[in-house]
């Protein structure tokens, strides 16, 4: 009698898994930047600040350098040091267009199969900042191409993340203080 329910739940489970790995979300107030320009926005960012999860949690110095790789996906290279460990780490991923290559909505996977969603929802005209949304409102970075952001710059965005919805008041701001 119970075995009768096992194939529809694997079933389930495996249209879940499907669904769940395929990532590019986006929170519903924001839009990815169009007429994205994919060749700018390759090289090394500095994290300027964060909404903390675990994989960056005790991290400073953060960096993510982009770079394309043959199959035309990115290359995503995210180094950081972990203040509490006293060593750098390192996690090599890979990003594709979630649309278009126009529209700066991708997904990122550092984990085989399950991506997530990396959005660019603001950039200045010489990608040298970017405000990038997570697929919720859990994940939030601002992004430079210098350790530092000028304030107006800053200011931006974070009326624009209250705008999408995020708590602005529990970013980490990160220190560029080691070089990697």
């Amino acid at each position: 009698m119970k075995t009768k329910y096992v194939v529809p739940i694997l079933i389930g489970a495996g249209i879940g898994l499907a669904l769940y790995s395929c990532g590019g979300g986006i929170p519903e107030k924001a839009q990815a930047v169009t007429n994205f320009d994919g060749a700018k926005y390759l090289g090394k960012w500095y994290e300027i600040a964060r909404l903390d999860y675990k994989w960056e949690r005790d991290l400073d110095n953060v960096t993510a350098e982009y770079s394309l790789n043959e199959d035309k996906t990115i290359k995503v290279d995210n180094k950081g040091y972990n203040v509490k460990k006293d060593k750098w780490e390192q996690s090599v991923g890979k990003a594709r267009y979630v649309k278009k290559d126009n529209i700066g909505m991708l997904k990122v996977s550092f984990f085989g199969p399950f991506y997530a969603g990396y959005n660019v929802v603001a950039i200045d005209n010489d990608y040298k900042y970017a405000l990038v949304a997570g697929e919720s409102l859990k994940y939030m970075w601002i992004l430079s191409r210098e350790k530092t952001i000028p304030e107006s710059v800053k200011a931006d965005f974070l009326i624009k993340a209250q705008e999408i919805g995020y708590d602005v008041t529990k970013l980490v701001w990160v220190k560029h203080d080691k070089a990697n």
